[in-house]
């Protein structure tokens, strides 16, 4: 079984008031904790948010592949556990979204709440991740900015709001070539769609409507397998929808998280 008993030490920032209900924010492969700035600017006042790099990504230790889905939840367990945090709400998009559907799985007794966006429960493709990874030991990670464009955004974001697309294609840029692969044998290996029934926090998955990596359906997928989970498209958004779309990402996430934590 995926056990996760490897850790690696994470990078994180902590925002928002010691005492509140706790929101911990998973990123994407290929960027890092900035990737969550719009969604900790608008819940900091309400709660502690946390937010981390993956390992092999940003600030994080960067050990030696491959990695497991099961390794980066269980280096997320143990930094809550550094900070004494015991129950907490999560929050992940893409393999992130696939770290939260594990927590779900395994640690049920200590999630309030649950957010998966633009994830899967199995990854497309599982034949070519090994080979992207194989590619990126190789060669770094520059070549798939022009695919990540096309995948994270929608049409024309790049051109409308330039500085926000180079910020985070340099998150791509900068990412730890063996932490970006060993993420990606990761999402090769994942597949927990006999387990999704076992999930019983109270769960919201987001798609973006124009999300070629993780398209509508495929996101559905995981909704349909959790008991009483809530499924919402965020539209005219792609892969990274909670920067595209800070907004309706930001709106749908809190009222999820009032409902669980009464906090409003």
């Amino acid at each position: 079984m995926d056990t996760g008993n490897r850790t690696a030490r994470l990078n994180y920032r902590v925002d928002g008031p010691d005492d509140a209900p706790v929101v911990v924010f998973g990123p994407s492969l290929g960027t890092d904790l900035g990737l969550f700035e719009p969604q900790a600017a608008a819940l900091a006042g309400r709660y502690r948010v946390i937010r981390h790099d993956l390992r092999g990504h940003g600030g994080s230790e960067v050990p030696a592949g491959p990695y497991t889905i099961g390794e980066l939840a269980g280096d997320v367990i143990a930094l809550l556990d550094s900070l004494g945090v015991q129950r907490f709400s999560y929050c992940g998009v893409s393999i992130g979204g696939a770290i939260g559907q594990w927590l779900g799985v395994h640690h049920a007794d200590r999630l309030d709440a649950l957010v998966i966006c633009a994830s899967a429960a199995r990854f497309a493709d599982p034949e070519s991740w090994p080979v992207r990874a194989a590619k990126v030991r190789a060669e770094g990670t520059e070549f798939l900015v022009p695919s990540r464009t096309g995948a994270w955004f929608t049409p024309g974001f790049a051109a409308r709001e330039p500085e926000r697309a180079e910020w985070l294609l340099g998150m791509l840029r900068t990412t730890p070539p063996e932490g970006y692969a060993g993420c990606c044998e990761a999402i090769g290996v994942f597949d927990v769609r006999d387990r999704l029934a076992g999930i019983t926090a109270p769960t919201l998955v987001l798609a973006g409507s124009e999300d070629p990596a993780t398209p509508v359906d495929m996101v559905r997928q995981i909704a349909d397998g959790i008991p009483g989970a809530r499924f919402q498209v965020v539209e005219d958004a792609s892969h990274l929808l909670n920067v595209e779309k800070p907004e309706i990402a930001n709106a749908a996430i809190a009222e999820h998280l009032a409902a669980i934590t009464r906090t409003e």
